[in-house]
């Protein structure tokens, strides 16, 4: 009898142990259908990363479904709901964020021996339907500079989410569009499909002036005043970063030299 209770409290002690071993969540708030970077089949590259994330912090990941827009950091971040964003500007004011772990760069996307265009200066711009995204009937920095330009007449709005994420590339592909300025990232996911007839070219200047950037350093964020949390991933970004480039390579996202921590911008 002694014995077979030994080996049950050895049992109940080793269950314990394994219990507290295995008790840490790490709850990431993601977009539930917003590829290339998220979606619930978990087939985005912010879904791989934050895997490794949670597995360096030996944490069970939990993805909390939210689409991201206005109030999203004060009603999910700030209250806790989410420890964790993957993917923001670095320095982005409302949370803690960490070392930015790439930086991308809008794209000019255009149909192979067409059009050479790299600069928004480009006098062949004119006169071309261009497309650019719209989030939240806003369009993207790419249109406030074109309509700098003049060129307001010839943008063409494109929604780039859900089931339409593809559609600003699908129109350079199929003629819709003479050209398109696009975000590194989904510009590059998307034109796999049609990368024999595709250029990406990064768009000059990185910034147009007086404040107006086209490139972005990106990180991650979490609760501000949460620095423990901030110190950890910095950690794994660190002793993970050949997992996390192969990642976004694998991903075909287009990727500038990471600039010093203290000019990253935020978007």
């Amino acid at each position: 009898m002694c014995l077979c209770f030994r080996k049950v409290a050895i049992s109940a002690l080793i269950f314990a142990v394994c219990g507290v071993a295995s008790a840490r969540e790490l709850h990431v708030c993601a977009d539930p259908d917003n590829l290339p970077y998220s979606n619930q089949k978990q087939q985005g590259f912010e879904n791989k990363i934050a895997e490794i994330v949670a597995q360096d912090l030996n944490a069970q990941l939990i993805f909390l479904w939210q689409r991201m827009g206005r109030g999203f950091v004060r009603d999910y971040i700030d209250t806790g709901k989410c420890d964790l964003l993957i993917g923001i500007p670095a320095q982005f004011k409302p949370m803690l964020t960490t070392r930015p772990y790439y930086r991308s760069t809008y794209v000019f996307v255009t149909r192979r021996n067409k059009l050479k265009l790299a600069s928004l200066d480009d006098p062949a711009l004119h006169g071309l339907k261009i497309g650019v995204q719209v989030l939240d009937e806003d369009y993207t920095p790419p249109a406030t500079a074109l309509a700098r330009r003049g060129l307001q007449n010839d943008i063409v709005g494109f929604d780039t989410t859900g089931n339409d994420a593809d559609s600003i590339v699908r129109a350079v592909a199929t003629g819709k569009v003479d050209t398109a300025i696009v975000w590194g990232p989904l510009a590059g996911y998307f034109a796999r499909e049609f990368h024999a007839s595709l250029v990406l070219t990064p768009v000059s200047p990185e910034l147009d002036p007086p404040n107006l950037p086209f490139t972005f350093a990106i990180a991650m964020g979490v609760r501000k005043g949460n620095l423990a949390l901030r110190d950890e991933l910095n950690g794994i970004l660190q002793r993970d970063s050949g997992r996390i480039d192969a990642i976004l390579k694998d991903y075909a996202v287009p990727r500038l030299d990471l600039a010093p921590a203290s000019s990253a911008g935020g978007m």
